[in-house]
Formats: C-alpha cells, sequence, structure tokens
C-alpha cells in the first residue's frame, strides 16, 4: 500500500511527512504541485493541496483529474482525502468525523468528471464505471480503528455524502430535499475525486470533517468563517488521526 492525501479545506500542513520535497508531476490534464516525504516508518508519503496555496482555488475549479492522475503516476495506490461538510444527520455533530460509504452527485457538469471521454488515447473507448461501493472499505476501516486506538472515539463508517456544486452554500429547501433523499452530509469536493479514483483502480476514502449544521437546521446563518474557526479547533485531532493511520497502513505493507 502506498497512501497519499488529499488535504481539504483546513489541512494544508503535511505534519505527518519528514523529508519533504515539492515535485512538479506533468499529467495530461495540466501540472500539479505533489508534496513527496518519509512517513516516520521510512516509506514514501504524498500530499496534495486540493485548494491550493492560500485556499485559492474553489471547488468547482479543482483540477479534479490532474490531481488525482498525478497521485496515480507517482506510484500512491490508495488515497485518503479530507473534506469539510455540512452535516444533515442530528447524530454526526460539528467537530465530529465521518467515513462516507455512499455519495449522491448534485454537481452540474462544469468539473471534468471522468477520464474515459470516448475516442483514441488516454480513456480511449466508453466505460461505465461500478460505484456500487464506491469508497475504500479498507481505508474506512483503518481509519475507525486507530480513531478508537488514539482514543479519539467511533468514527461513524455509514453515511451518504450528497455532493453540490458549490462555492455557494446549499438552501434550506435543498437541505430538505436531500435529507428525503437520504443524505447524511453536504460538501463540495468528493465528487469526481471518488470516480476518477475509481476509474484509475486506486482506493478512495474520504474523511469527513463535520463543520456546521446544513441550512435550515439551525438558525444561525451559515458562513465561512464557522466553518475555518471548526477545522482550526480540531486541526491538531485530524493531524494526529492521518499520522497515525498513515504510519500503521505503512507497517502493514512492511
Amino acid at each position: 500500500m502506498s497512501i497519499a492525501v488529499i488535504g481539504g479545506s483546513g489541512v494544508y500542513d503535511p505534519a505527518w511527512l519528514s523529508q519533504r520535497l515539492v515535485r512538479e508531476v506533468e499529467t495530461p490534464y495540466g501540472q500539479v504541485e505533489v508534496i513527496e516525504g518519509q512517513l516516520a516508518t521510512g516509506r514514501s508519503g504524498w500530499f496534495i493541496n486540493r485548494h491550493g496555496v492560500g485556499h485559492h482555488v474553489p471547488p468547482h475549479q479543482v483540477n479534479y483529474r490532474a490531481n488525482v492522475y498525478a497521485l496515480k503516476e507517482v506510484g500512491a495506490t490508495q488515497i485518503i482525502a479530507t473534506a469539510a461538510v455540512g452535516s444533515m444527520n442530528e447524530s454526526m455533530v460539528p467537530g465530529a468525523m465521518v467515513l462516507p460509504d455512499q455519495f449522491i452527485d448534485f454537481t452540474k457538469g462544469t468539473r471534468p468528471a471522468t477520464y474515459f471521454e470516448g475516442g483514441a488515447g488516454l480513456g480511449q473507448g466508453v466505460v461505465h464505471t461500478d460505484m456500487t461501493c464506491p469508497f475504500c472499505p479498507d481505508l474506512s476501516r483503518l481509519l475507525a480503528t486507530v480513531s478508537e486506538e488514539l482514543g479519539l472515539g467511533q468514527l461513524p463508517k455509514r453515511a451518504t455524502y450528497v455532493c453540490t456544486e458549490g462555492p455557494r452554500f446549499e438552501t434550506a429547501a435543498e437541505i430538505r430535499a436531500y435529507r428525503m433523499m437520504g443524505g447524511d452530509l453536504v460538501g463540495m469536493t468528493a465528487v469526481p475525486e471518488v470516480v476518477l479514483a475509481r476509474e484509475l483502480g486506486l482506493c478512495y476514502q474520504t474523511l469527513a470533517l463535520v463543520t456546521n449544521w446544513a441550512a435550515g437546521l439551525r438558525e444561525a446563518i451559515l458562513g465561512h468563517e464557522e466553518v475555518m474557526a471548526v477545522l482550526a479547533a480540531n486541526a491538531k485531532r485530524t493531524t494526529e488521526l492521518l499520522m497515525a493511520a498513515l504510519s500503521s497502513a505503512s507497517m502493514a505493507d512492511d
């Protein structure tokens, strides 16, 4: 197993990597900055800052195809991706970490969502990729086990992530509809990352960081500052979990 991390909002510093260096990886979809380093066990690890330095890339403009392809290119076989999310489930409170196992896609087609576009060359032909179980059960179990070992609590492993286009937050009416469809979490980045990873044969798991209640579930008005404040308060816990999980996975592969 060779695991990479895609850091979402609030996860910008790959503290679990030592001897870090920046690699500019060329892909058919553009150049990607990948941070490469060593885990505590001496194995290699990789990190991509999804939103760029200073969080300047909004979710609908992330070059998802280039990012996932670059990680495949450097040798990653599994990806843990963090994502700030709103909760539509009363049992998943702000500050919680959740491991979704399903998604519902409400993105609007402005973000390329597949490598298979027909014709010749990369991704040639028409391929219908199975998405029955889109997230990686092995990574989910790993993160859940390590969380309990560290005393960070149990991480829910059954949750449906509704992915919206962004960058705006959802309306209260949309949230009511998503809840009726079985949605537990709402975010803006898991799709198409999880789809692209599956197309390249990579195991992918989102570590969803609950930052707020979704629109209409509380009287408070949602704001970006609120999201970032909760992420900052939980940064140490998130980093601790990732560091231990990555080291544990690396040792298991020795």
